[in-house]
């Protein structure tokens, strides 16, 4: 009788081993035994489940599903029933019951580092990116066994960087090439805003184990926040080359695609994963924002609304809204605002967004001082958000007009590159820079790209600033280079913004108005190029800004009394290269321009030594990508509604007339010091 209970066993475990096996190497014969085994055992769970594996690995995730849901509901707790049920709706693109399964199944049994795994992408896709983090740091410590990496990952995980960090140094001084111990590292180092250090640990990561995938994906995210947008490139496309349909690496090679100005691509790539995996709002949104770029207006608020039926609460998709300039909210949506700012827990993040957006509704409803109250509380979330400081703005100004004295402008005469290429359109957000630059790219002879972050980048490194708040050698730092050293960094920028030129035009565009606090240093390094100052009535200007939540950057516009200051300095900045540099910068005045457009566009395009050209006097017929929160207004003709609007809420701008000082008296002009 022994004999005969026993044998069945070994046999079902020895044919269940070997199925197991095949799953690995083929999953299509794994599927054959797993049918197999259930003809003579029925019903059996772990073969069942490893069936449903097997159809899922052989690409067909319907049949999966079809195959594990009635065991995952028989078996509630079965943690691998709940796992490979996550798996199957996770291929089929059915992100939110995905990461409930893979909630269910970490629950379950926290030791399954594929559940917080899935845990943690889903929960991206779905716009959790709290919740994604803290699955990856479980998920680093369900993968691994080694106690002083338990001990690392548990700290990472109650978010103790400082101690976390502390114990995978100590672990690397003893194993260097532990790369679990690099990965963890290099995440700790990016949750601390260290990114360099973060790029450098996950690069050494990719070189020591090059089939790292995750290692890998970390290293083009760190690549792509540092700008790095080429090197990212490189290192998404291996993944996707490998996984086309993994949704985190087509999200983010989406995004690469689009900060390289390869737009149609882009949205292809969100064509094709949204096709796959419809169930992710913050896809959508970034979708709608592509296709803004490309003026495919229609199709973009498609996109946002796609995204709102998926998260109403989530505010930077109605904000993606208001900012298009020219959709008008109805009843419904602001019904629908209000009572998603009402919502507990909602994120500082999602309120300010929302606040945005009712400032933007309520100031197309003409209900001024309603509309200003909410783009006002919007403003003090984003303020406190920031580590924003008027006084060492400044700061920075006072010592680069120390900097730039006639004498030291002319010991460096004819230094720098040569290169006529680069058009600079600089000075405050919202002075009406998009339409200059806008005019400029309708000429043939002319490329529009984007807003360039390559000389801050290059002023940032040259003044050895690593943070926000650091010290930095900057401008000084300008004495001590050679005529080779300037040269050099002529050609590093245009070969940093090559990749941004996608025609064989001689010129090109920068339009990031914040490098009129470089205009020095593009002189010394492009003596040939030009710039151009866009100025906007102060009032009009700064309020204009202080109603615009910005995607990043532009930390002085979120206070009446900081952005007043910060244009005051500006204009102080730039009276004093007009001193040190007569006719070197070539201003455009906002008001004069939309008053008489022809005779400013013909002293604009003389300035840059270009011919006159009819199409400048269209430029919204211009169909160029334009990414900038004026990419639709300038795709309307030359228009004067905005000149005086800021008239509708001057009894709120005490604040900022009282900071702005006599600069606002003595507009267009700088006041004589």
């Amino acid at each position: 009788m022994e004999s005969t209970t026993t044998q069945p066993a070994i046999s079902l475990a020895a044919a269940l081993d070997h199925a197991e096996r095949l799953l690995e190497v083929d999953p299509r014969m794994a599927a054959e035994q797993a049918r197999a085994i259930l003809e003579v055992v029925p019903r059996h769970a772990d073969t069942t489940r490893l069936l449903a594996a097997a159809l899922r690995l052989s690409g067909d995730p319907q049949a999966a599903l079809d195959t594990v849901a009635p065991l995952a509901a028989a078996l509630p707790n079965l943690p691998l029933a709940q796992l490979e049920l996550a798996l199957s709706l996770e291929q089929l693109g059915r992100t939110a019951e995905a990461a409930s399964a893979f909630d269910r199944a970490s629950a379950l049994e926290p030791r399954l580092s594929e559940a917080w795994r899935g845990l943690s992408e889903n929960l991206d896709l779905l716009g959790d990116t709290v919740g994604a983090e803290k699955a990856l740091a479980r998920q680093l410590r369900a993968s691994t066994r080694d106690p002083a990496l338990v001990e690392a990952a548990t700290a990472l995980a109650d978010n103790r960087l400082g101690e976390a960090e502390q114990i995978l140094r100590e672990r690397l001084k003893a194993d260097a090439g532990d790369i679990a111990a690099i990965r963890m590292l290099a995440e700790t180092g990016a949750r601390l805003g260290r990114y360099a250090d973060a790029e450098a640990l996950l690069t050494r990561a990719v070189a020591l184990a090059p089939n790292f995938a995750a290692a890998r994906h970390n290293l083009a995210t760190m690549l792509y926040r540092q700008n790095k947008n080429a090197e990212a490139l490189g290192e998404i496309e291996t993944l996707t080359a490998k996984d086309a349909r993994h949704p985190g690496y087509a999200n983010l090679h989406a995004a690469i695609l689009a900060r390289l100005g390869e737009y149609d691509r882009a949205i292809a790539v969100y064509d094709r994963v949204l096709a796959d995996y419809p169930n992710q709002p913050k896809g959508w949104m970034s979708y709608g924002h592509a296709l803004k770029t490309v003026g495919r207006q229609a199709d973009c608020v498609a996109a946002y609304r796609q995204a709102l039926e998926q998260a109403p609460t989530l505010g930077e998709a109605w904000w993606s809204l208001a900012n298009l300039k020219t959709v008008k909210f109805t009843q419904g949506d602001l019904a629908a605002m209000t009572a998603a700012l009402e919502t507990p827990d909602l994120s500082d993040d999602d309120r300010l967004h929302l606040r945005y957006a009712l400032g933007k509704a309520h100031e197309d409803a003409e209900l001024w001082d309603a509309s200003f109250g909410h783009y006002a509380a919007g403003a003090a979330i984003r303020r406190k958000q920031l580590d924003y400081d008027p006084e060492e703005n400044a700061s920075d100004t006072a010592r680069t007009k120390a900097v730039f004295t006639p004498a030291f402008l002319a010991a460096r005469a004819g230094q720098g590159s040569d290169a006529p290429d680069p058009i600079f359109v600089v000075g405050l957000p919202r002075s009406g820079s998009t339409l200059v630059e806008q005019i400029l790219a309708s000429h043939s002879m002319v490329e529009g790209t984007m807003e360039l972050p390559d000389l801050i980048v290059m002023a940032r490194r040259l003044g050895g600033k690593t943070a926000t708040r650091a010290e930095s050698t900057y401008p000084e730092r300008l004495a001590d280079l050679s005529a080779d050293d300037l040269k050099a960094l002529g050609e590093e920028f245009l070969e940093r913004t090559r990749i941004q030129r996608k025609t064989d035009k001689p010129f090109f565009i920068d339009k990031m108005p914040n490098n009129f606090a470089h205009a020095g240093l593009i002189h010394l390094i492009l003596p040939n190029a030009k710039i151009i100052d866009a100025r906007r009535h102060p009032l009009g200007c700064c309020f204009s800004g202080f109603k615009q939540h910005f995607a990043r950057g532009q930390a002085f516009s979120y206070d009446l009394a900081d952005i007043g200051r910060y244009y005051a300095d500006y204009v102080e900045l730039m009276a004093h290269f007009d001193a040190v540099l007569p006719g070197r910068v070539h201003r455009v005045i906002y008001e004069q321009m939309i008053a008489d457009p022809e005779a400013e566009i013909r002293a604009l395009l003389a300035h840059c030594g270009l011919p006159f050209e009819e199409a400048c006097l269209s430029p919204h017929e211009n169909d160029r990508a334009v990414r900038t929160a004026s990419s639709e207004q300038v795709r309307r003709p030359i228009f004067k509604d905005a000149v005086e609007h800021w008239q509708k809420f001057e009894s709120h701008l005490g604040p900022l007339k009282q900071a702005l000082g006599p600069v606002l008296d003595t507009y267009p002009n700088a006041p004589v010091i």
